[in-house]
């Protein structure tokens, strides 16, 4: 706008010189014609006059258009500065509002993330929980909901619930929905929509429900009753316009349908491995059973025999020989009866403390109890297939009483215990050489029969050489 004002100035006093020469000029012819003659140079004077008017005339209106242009000029400015002043306190006010909405929205999305970050360290909280008791499981670790005494208990309270529910179904208190419903006016019909559309939504929760029965597992019963619950939520969802909806009693029925079913296969489990353990013990007992009958029997021949030998010897009046005989006699009589007093005591046996280095590592020990006059047999059988080596022997202690020394061994080293849930599975955390610090505190300390503090560990450590060399 200022470039337009100044070109129109420059143009005004270009024409102003223009004029002002034009003058100059006239003037010179005035003075020339002053020479003439009176009445041509009154004719003249008069047509320079006029023509000298014409031109002030001509100089007024430009310079009256140059000064009206000017006012535009700053008119136009002025206007242009109130725009860009209205404009700066537009966008001043729009920053303030983004600013501010910014604000609002950063403190909504810090509030969602907070929850969401709370969330997540609920659900890792729950997957840490659901991945140990998938993992502990297997050692026969499980929170059982509903205790009952065994298997078949479960399996009659569970058939007790699937009379209850069906009974649900069969009133129409499974599921719940909108009444006075019509289509196009028809109460009937709306009747038979609904009819068909609450027994489809209860097929399809009855279906997720079945699903969730039939591949339970005690351990995945939180992620169960997870699945359960978002299906009752998508049906209530999905029938909304009806208020279509499985009722709370018939999904408290279900979930605990689950709850009874990974009890019912958890007691299972522990029943069956109730049945190992006994099975096991009594195989061991049957085995001491017939390691004590070839022992007597082997003592009691070796007896008869000491006993013809000091007959033979008497006979030939040697009695040094036959007080060498009784002596032996007097010792397999002693033997006897210990065979038979072990026999006869079922808490007489072996405690010993073994560990498998390949399999478990070099800071965990097993500490059982047998029965076998050669606790080795006992050792032998345990490093069968189920482990890839064999056990190696750290102590092995002989008690009157190895049953409570068992015990008493167990619960000095509770707090080592690997298995914490089922306490058949005899594993420490601990070594051979803290093992030995607890017997020594008890009577039995000068029992133990031998004590390797290093496992031999042969076929490991063969294995490991062998898997070093190069290729």
């Amino acid at each position: 706008m200022e470039k337009h004002l100044h070109a129109t100035e420059q143009r005004a006093a270009q024409e102003a010189n223009g004029f002002r020469h034009e003058i100059g000029r006239l003037r010179q012819e005035n003075l020339s014609l002053r020479n003439r003659d009176a009445v041509a140079y009154a004719q003249e004077a008069e047509h320079a006059a006029a023509r000298l008017d014409e031109v002030r005339a001509t100089l007024a209106s430009a310079t009256e258009a140059v000064r009206t242009e000017h006012l535009r000029a700053r008119e136009i400015a002025e206007q242009n500065r109130a725009i860009l002043t209205r404009a700066v306190v537009v966008a001043d006010d729009i920053v303030s509002s983004a600013r501010a909405k910014a604000g609002e929205r950063e403190q909504t999305v810090e509030t969602e993330l907070a929850a969401r970050r709370a969330r997540v360290a609920e659900l890792d909280q729950q997957i840490v929980v659901t991945e140990d008791i998938a993992m502990l499981q297997e050692a026969g670790i499980y929170e059982f909901r509903h205790r009952l005494d065994d298997a078949v208990a479960y399996k009659a309270r569970l058939n007790e619930l699937k009379d209850r529910y069906k009974t649900l179904q069969r009133n129409d208190d499974a599921v719940l929905a909108a009444s006075g419903w019509t289509v196009n006016g028809s109460a009937t019909e709306g009747r038979r929509m609904l009819r068909d559309y609450t027994k489809l939504m209860l097929r399809a929760y009855n279906a997720e429900a079945d699903n969730c029965v039939r591949t339970m597992r005690p351990h995945r019963l939180a992620s169960s009753i997870d699945r359960l619950t978002k299906a009752r939520d998508t049906t209530a969802k999905l029938g909304r316009t009806m208020q279509i909806r499985v009722s709370e009693p018939y999904h408290r029925a279900r979930i605990e349908e689950l709850e009874l079913t990974a009890d019912h296969l958890a007691k299972q489990e522990e029943e069956k491995e109730r049945i190992r353990a006994e099975r096991e013990q009594a195989r061991d007992e049957e085995a001491a059973r017939r390691e004590f009958e070839r022992e007597k029997a082997r003592l009691l021949k070796e007896q008869n025999h000491w006993q013809l030998v000091q007959d033979r010897w008497r006979s030939q009046g040697d009695e040094v020989k036959v007080a060498e005989a009784q002596s032996r006699l007097d010792q397999l009589g002693s033997a006897i009866e210990g065979v038979e007093a072990r026999e006869a005591n079922v808490r007489t046996g072996h405690v010993y403390v073994i560990s498998n280095v390949g399999a478990f590592g070099e800071h965990m020990v097993k500490i059982g109890m047998t029965r076998r006059l050669d606790p080795n047999d006992r050792v032998r059988e345990l490093g069968d297939a189920s482990v890839p080596f064999k056990f190696d022997i750290h102590a092995l202690v002989f008690s009157s009483d190895a049953v409570a020394l068992e015990n008493h061994l167990h619960r000095q080293l509770a707090d080592r215990r690997v298995n914490r849930v089922n306490l058949r599975r005899e594993f420490f955390h601990a070594t051979p050489t803290e093992v030995l610090d607890v017997l020594r505190r008890t009577d039995h300390g000068d029992n133990v029969l031998e004590f390797t503090e290093i496992a031999e560990a042969e076929e490991w450590r063969a294995s490991v050489g062998i898997a070093d060399r190069p290729a």
